[in-house]
């Protein structure tokens, strides 16, 4: 009996309510978390055996700026709690893919990477990928350019075929394992890009192996699996992602091939990302959220990294709500 309304509702399945309150449990269910292991381990392995151009120092000014930003933004957005696993994955992807001269703008890069999710939002989404807005960003207002003084831009990050190789089979394995909700825009981005770059081979008079050569780099990889695959960041409904993908992939090839510049993912995925909330509308779809609906009392506050938690009691409303046929 809901005592609200006073219409009966049958009890929740237990098998399938199923709350994790444990911190542990959440953790290990999360799928942030077994992306933080993989950069961190992409990372580690590059600095110690591929030789990064990457000290210790500017790990450490990347990852703690990215971490203080999150806690600062988040004790001004007023958070229940402090997340970092955000956090982390930005500030992992700036040591991978950001290079500067300058110790200031790597430090300014990590505070408006992070800074962006809790400043540009509409209606609960971020409008931009934290780390590519970021990199973007400090690319147009540096005039970035390798090796320049003042100015950034974004490694290459050609590991060789055993590193790429590597990467690739943990970043395919995270969706296995996490069984990511949005692992349909990965793949549609995946199609969309090859089936460009193979059509273009084509008209050349080519030979494949040049489209599977353009795939093999970090950056890339970093891209598909971590920055377009951004579920606050992406369209809620399917076709709405698979939309999206084709739209970056078309840009991102546009921009390399077309304008010869470099970084067109990067550019491509900034610029289509204002046009999510549009897709939303045109084409809705229920929202992602990153844990089970029913998993703590914590309320969602502006700026938050992930999405909120329903408590039991207003689960039991919404029960009796749809039971009484209102919306």
């Amino acid at each position: 009996m809901n005592p609200r309304i006073g219409i009966e509702t049958d009890p929740p399945d237990r098998r399938t309510e199923r709350p994790i309150h444990a911190p542990h449990e959440r953790a290990r269910r999360d799928p942030r978390s077994y992306q933080i292991a993989v950069l961190a381990g992409l990372l580690g392995y590059g600095v110690t055996a591929l030789d990064f151009q990457l000290s210790a120092a500017r790990a450490a000014l990347l990852i703690l700026g990215a971490l203080a930003t999150q806690l600062a933004c988040g004790r001004l957005a007023r958070l229940p709690a402090f997340d970092a696993r955000s956090a982390l994955i930005s500030g992992l992807s700036l040591c991978l893919l950001l290079r500067t001269e300058s110790e200031t703008l790597a430090a300014l890069t990590a505070v408006v990477t992070i800074a962006s999710k809790f400043v540009l939002r509409w209606r609960g989404k971020h409008v931009f990928n934290p780390t590519n807005f970021g990199l973007t960003a400090a690319m147009l207002a540096t005039g970035g350019g390798p090796g320049r003084t003042g100015a950034v831009w974004v490694s290459p990050g050609q590991w060789g075929n055993a590193a790429c190789l590597g990467f690739l089979l943990a970043c395919l394995g995270g969706l296995v394992v996490n069984r990511a909700r949005r692992s349909d825009v990965t793949w549609a981005f995946l199609a969309s890009y090859l089936g460009l770059l193979v059509a273009r081979a084509l008209w050349l008079g080519q030979p494949p192996g040049i489209p599977l050569h353009q795939l093999q780099s970090g950056a890339f990889l970093i891209f598909t699996f971590f920055m377009i695959s951004d579920p606050r960041t992406t369209p809620d409904s399917r076709a709405g992602r698979i939309l999206f993908a084709a739209l970056v992939a078309a840009g991102a090839a546009g921009i390399q091939f077309a304008l010869y510049r470099p970084n067109g993912l990067l550019w491509s995925l900034a610029f289509w990302s204002p046009a999510v909330p549009l897709i939303d509308r045109l084409l809705p779809g229920p929202r992602y959220r990153w844990m089970p609906a029913i998993a703590a009392d914590h309320t969602q506050r502006k700026g938050a990294t992930n999405e909120t938690p329903v408590t039991r009691a207003a689960a039991g409303d919404a029960l009796g709500a749809v039971a009484a046929g209102r919306p």
